[in-house]
C-alpha cells in the first residue's frame, strides 16, 4: 500500500522534520508525493535555528532577499554563504550536515593586546581581494608579549553541541619568531582557574621540511589551527575564551597575519 496515500502530505512533513536534512534530501527521491513533503516550508523551518529570523534581521546583507527565500533554499544558502552580523565582525553560517550554528569572529572583535598601536599592529583592508569575508584583517609587526583573545557567549551557540575553535591565519612573506618557540593555545570557561585549562603548545612556523603541519590549509586561501573544543549543554554556560598567547622576553615574532577565530561544530 502507497503510505502517500493513506497519509496526508502535512502528516509525511511532520514524519520527515524529526530526521536530518540528509535524510529530508534523500526522501524528496521516493516518489513526487514525498519530494512535495519533504521540500515543504514545515520540514525546512524545524532544521533552520529558533532564532533565524532574529540572525537574518541583523545581517548586512540583502534581508528582504533572504526572506523571499522557501525554507529550505534559505537553509542552503545559510551552509554555502556567510551572513555578516553584528557590523560586519562576525559571519554566520549552518553546517550543512546538522544544521548546527558556525561563528566566526573577525580580528576586529579580537581582544589583541596592543592592537591599537601601529607600531605592533596594523589593520589591512581586504575589500580588494576577489574572496574576503572580513573588511580587515590584523598583521603583527613585532611584539614581545602576543595575546589574541576570543569570547564566545554560549547562548548564541547550538546546545547539546560538541564545537571546535580555530585560528584562521596566514603568514606575511616577512616572518619570524614563529618557527622554534611554541605558542600556547586554549579554550576554556571565562574565569576558571589557569591550572585547570587544557593547554596545547605547537610550533605554528616549523621548518618546511618537518610534517606533519600543525595546521590546515582551507579553501579560502587561509590557514586555519585547532585551538581547543568544548561542550554546550544548553547555552547557559556564560562565556568560553579562545586564546592564543606567547611571551618571549628575548626574541620578538612578527609576520602572523590574523582573520579570525572559528567556532563550529566537531567532525565525527
Amino acid at each position: 500500500m502507497d503510505i502517500c496515500v493513506v497519509l496526508p502530505e502535512e502528516c509525511i512533513s511532520r514524519i520527515i522534520s524529526f530526521t536530518s536534512p540528509r535524510d529530508a534530501c534523500r526522501s524528496s527521491v521516493v516518489s513526487p508525493a514525498f519530494k512535495s513533503a519533504a521540500d515543504s516550508d514545515a520540514v525546512w523551518e524545524i532544521f533552520l535555528p529558533s532564532d533565524y529570523q532574529q540572525i537574518i534581521s541583523g545581517s548586512s546583507s540583502t534581508t528582504t532577499t533572504l526572506v523571499s527565500l522557501s525554507k529550505k533554499d534559505l537553509y542552503f544558502y545559510l551552509c554555502d554563504n556567510h551572513l555578516l552580523v553584528n557590523n560586519g565582525t562576525l559571519s554566520f553560517s549552518l553546517n550543512k550536515e546538522s544544521g548546527k550554528k558556525c561563528y566566526m569572529f573577525g580580528a576586529r572583535r579580537l581582544s589583541i593586546a596592543w592592537g591599537d598601536e601601529p607600531r605592533y599592529w596594523t589593520w589591512t583592508d581586504q575589500r580588494l581581494l576577489p574572496e574576503f569575508r572580513f573588511v580587515e584583517v590584523a598583521e603583527l609587526k613585532y611584539v614581545f608579549w602576543l595575546d589574541v583573545k576570543g569570547q564566545v557567549e554560549t547562548k548564541i551557540l547550538s546546545s547539546k553541541t560538541n564545537y571546535v575553535a580555530y585560528l584562521v591565519f596566514k603568514f606575511a612573506n616577512s616572518r619570524h619568531g614563529f618557527e622554534s618557540r611554541p605558542i600556547e593555545l586554549s579554550v576554556y570557561p571565562e574565569g576558571s582557574e589557569s591550572e585547570t585549562r587544557r593547554k596545547k603548545k605547537v610550533v605554528l612556523d616549523p621548518s618546511r621540511n618537518s610534517l606533519p603541519r600543525p595546521y590546515q590549509r582551507r579553501g579560502d586561501g587561509w590557514m586555519e589551527i585547532e585551538m581547543g573544543e568544548f561542550f554546550n549543554e544548553h547555552g547557559d554556560d556564560g562565556v568560553v575564551v579562545c586564546s592564543l598567547f606567547d611571551f618571549d622576553g628575548f626574541r620578538t615574532k612578527g609576520g602572523l597575519i590574523v582573520e579570525g577565530i572559528e567556532i563550529r561544530p566537531k567532525n565525527y
